[in-house]
């Protein structure tokens, strides 16, 4: 297509086809500004030297022979013989001279790039080896990158300084360690008009979550200014994430909204010259960077990115993206693409999984968790990888942040701890691509962590990862998946903290069968939703005070709780969609109510509050009710507002059926309407009353889930919470087993599905049978014990003659 002679391309002349002459973050470039302009993808124009114009620069300044000569037989193990010989590389590109008939043609198409009036814009100068961005290979950040690059001579001396980072020290060392020939790998160089995000902001964007490997989900990075402090990890950016199934149907599903310290940015120094970083005000810092329309957008269009790419390849690529906002246009920016190479890879045929012994170890720092790994040994706070003489493999590195000069101690270290950067930053995708613990982001953990102190960090606890003083204790479990059998009986999952739904996702499991909201409010909302909504009754000014810290940058104390509580469900909802998941409304006791912060002002002292105002009787009474009507219309936004309407709302401890009708009445007064929008409503059978009027409560619920355990303790007529009569619980009991056979049979009798959620059927083989063998339509487990219980219940029915339903 391209004759050797061409030096210079446009963009727009380009696509994915010309990696072999423009290299691949090049040839993605032209590819989106070829194909995607028209569905509204928006990429900066610019032009591309080719890989012919690189070789014309080795062979007229005769650089092919030394080049060779440096690099035969170098040992990249050897860190002082690698620091020498790129350093004389680098030399022998930054002394070479630019071929005229080169620097013509880089100029001309400079020009080209001029405003009307002849104003040569700033350009952003980028690097694109000719392998890069390869399926098989990551050679992303090995080389140079020059910003706000204006005026002819400026532009020249950026080209040159490219072509000589062609041969930084990660580069040769990882060409040598993958098999590329040096002088093979020629290098072609970008030039982009530059986006003036130093006024607005700029990021990183996945089209899959990089923890888990989750490939529903859009994780977008924004920080104020040029996207280099992302990047780098200098700065603690905005996270989003955003699901995509719901998206491309036309609904706003932002799933999660992590808002960053952002305290610095990226800006044109004095004169438009160069690039300083400045500090970012506060007012600022306590505010998203974009708006949630202009998230969505992106959103949008890494959807349509990956979903051009994969076509292309004909398998799913999940894409790795730099955007960018224009602060004089307002307009959003693609300024690269390029294919996931970590979580893309993964097979899953093993799940792993790491547990840490209970303890109580003192918390160190905690920052972002990359991964959901373990690793303990020996603290070493470096501040420079010229350290690296300091570190033993294994250590564990605790500094500021990393570029690609740490990479000789990160291929030692056993894991890593920065004080800056988030999920997209430099320390966290190498972690990934390197298989060990990270957490980034901790602020302070270079001061809070001692040089030389035995320590763990744990990425095994959801989103927060944790650094914990002393070498701790930890498991690591591998479950095969493999093909699993196919069962009649739905085997279901229960899942209580959303931060760990995208890993639960991957057990092969029918949908949750117990979503509880109790951690959610509990572990990140924190507050009781009376003292949210009423806060003047508050006494205490340092609870008042703590609630006005917890709700800042919300539109109100009731909207932070409504946010945090539809994010909660939303994610456990996205993990498992289209599957289906029933979402059981909080079912705190008052004593537990009462441990929320402020929420002693509101709840009442009962002698015996299993038993006593829990479940729906709050949800009618008037001293609740406005805090119901906040989980309700958390629950809208999800179904409505995300388009999660795989989630099923249930009732818990309903004493009568009459009382059914009245949180029936409660939800549709907050546009709840049961049979509306195909709202399915369930109820919990966990009360003898659910079982003998179990036909009542079928005319008013769509499905029954049965509580085992407080339908045991109401049936035997003991507290499961006192020890003195912890022996004589047992689900297996005869007279519990009649209740939930009576109750089986009267759900069938009536249409309605009937499930069960507790640990006997995982624990009891004959229970599980005892279950199978009434009929039951689900089981619901714990996460650990649902692939044997699957075999298990596989098992049961072939000796049952039962067959899975079509």
């Amino acid at each position: 297509m391209f004759s050797a002679e061409t030096l210079v391309l446009p963009f727009n002349q380009v696509g994915i086809e010309a990696i072999a002459a423009v290299g691949g973050k090049n040839a993605s470039l032209g590819e989106m500004i070829r194909e995607l302009a028209e569905q509204g993808v928006r990429v900066p124009g610019g032009f591309a030297t080719t890989a012919g114009a690189y070789r014309h620069l080795l062979r007229t300044n005769g650089l092919d022979g030394p080049l060779r000569a440096l690099l035969a037989g170098l040992d990249t193990e050897d860190l002082a013989a690698l620091q020498a010989a790129g350093k004389a590389a680098r030399a022998l590109l930054l002394n070479a001279s630019l071929p005229a008939d080169l620097s013509a043609a880089i100029l001309a198409a400079y020009r080209e790039l001029a405003t009307p009036d002849g104003v040569l814009p700033a350009v952003a100068v980028r690097s694109s080896a000719t392998a890069e961005d390869l399926p098989d290979a990551s050679f992303a950040g090995q080389q140079e990158t020059f910003l706000n690059i204006q005026g002819e001579a400026a532009l020249l001396e950026a080209c040159r300084r490219c072509y000589a980072s062609l041969f930084t020290d990660r580069a040769i060392s990882y060409r040598q360690l993958n098999g590329f020939d040096h002088l093979e790998v020629a290098l072609s160089v970008g030039v982009q008009r530059m986006v003036r995000s130093d006024l607005a902001c700029a990021g990183v964007m996945f089209s899959i979550d990089t923890e888990t490997g989750f490939r529903d989900a859009v994780l977008l990075t924004a920080a104020y200014g040029l996207g280099e402090n992302v990047v780098q990890g200098a700065v603690n950016p905005d996270e989003l994430l955003i699901f995509k199934p719901t998206l491309e149907q036309g609904f706003a599903p932002i799933l999660s909204k992590r808002l960053g310290s952002k305290a610095i940015r990226m800006v044109h120094g004095e004169a438009g010259v160069g690039l300083v970083n400045e500090a970012v005000p506060q007012a600022e810092r306590d505010r998203f960077a974009l708006s949630d329309d202009e998230a969505l957008n992106l959103a949008r269009w890494a959807c349509c990115i990956e979903r051009h790419y994969s076509a292309k390849r004909g398998s799913p690529t999940p894409m790795d993206i730099e955007w960018a906002k224009d602060g004089l246009t307002g307009e959003l920016f693609i300024l690269q693409a390029r294919p996931e190479t970590v979580q893309s890879r993964q097979q899953q045929a093993v799940l792993r999984s790491w547990h840490l012994e209970p303890h109580q170890a003192e918390t160190l720092a905690s920052g972002r968790a990359i991964g959901a790994s373990v690793s303990s040994g020996v603290a070493r706070v470096i501040r420079h990888p010229g350290e690296i003489e300091r570190f033993e493999s294994g250590d564990l590195l605790i500094t500021e942040r990393t570029d690609p000069d740490w990479e000789p101690i990160l291929k030692r270290a056993s894991g890593v701890v920065t004080d800056q950067g988030g999920r997209t930053c430099h320390a966290a995708i190498i972690a990934r691509e390197m298989g060990i613990t990270a957490i980034v982001g901790t602020g302070d953990g270079t001061q809070r962590i001692q040089d030389g102190d035995a320590i763990t960090i744990s990425c095994c606890e959801g989103d927060v990862g944790r650094v914990y003083r002393g070498n701790l204790p930890f498991s690591v479990t591998e479950q095969a998946i493999g093909d699993l059998p196919v069962t009649r009986t739905q085997i279901l999952i229960s899942v209580g903290n959303p931060e760990e739904a995208f890993n639960l996702a991957a057990i092969p499991c029918d949908g949750v069968g117990l979503a509880r909201l109790e951690f959610i409010i509990a572990n990140h909302i924190k507050v009781h939703p009376l003292a949210l909504l009423a806060p003047e009754r508050l006494a205490d000014p340092t609870q008042r005070a703590a609630i006005a810290q917890l709700t800042a940058g919300h539109a109100s104390p009731a909207e932070y709780y409504v946010d945090l509580l539809a994010q909660g469900m939303a994610r456990i909802a996205a993990a498992f969609y289209p599957r289906p998941v029933i979402l059981r409304f909080s079912d705190f006791k008052s004593n537990e109510y009462a441990r929320l912060l402020g929420g002693a002002a509101f709840e009442p002292n009962e002698e015996n509050p299993m038993l006593g105002w829990r479940g729906a009787s709050r949800y009618y009474a008037p001293a609740f009710r406005p805090a119901f009507a906040l989980e309700c219309q958390a629950l809208k936004r999800v179904r409505e507002g995300m388009g999660l309407s795989n989630v099923i709302p249930m009732v818990p401890f309903c004493r009568t059926p009459e009382e059914g009708d009245r949180v029936l009445a409660e939800m549709a007064r907050s546009g709840l309407v049961r049979g509306e929008n195909g709202l399915e409503v369930y109820v919990m059978c966990e009360l003898p009353s659910n079982v003998i009027a179990a036909e009542a409560f079928a005319e008013r619920f769509d499905g029954f889930s049965i509580g085992s355990n407080d339908l045991t303790q109401l049936t035997l007529g003991l507290d499961r919470d006192s020890a003195l009569v912890a022996e004589l619980f047992d689900e297996r009991h005869p007279a519990v087993k009649a209740m939930i056979r009576l109750a089986i049979q009267s759900a069938k009798r009536c249409g309605r599905k009937i499930g069960i959620c507790g640990q006997a059927p995982s624990d009891y083989p004959d229970f599980a049978r005892f279950l199978v063998e009434e009929g039951i339509d689900s089981i619901s487990l714990n996460p650990d014990a649902v692939i044997a219980t699957r075999l298990e219940v596989a098992r049961i029915e072939a000796s049952l003659g039962r067959s899975p339903e079509p």
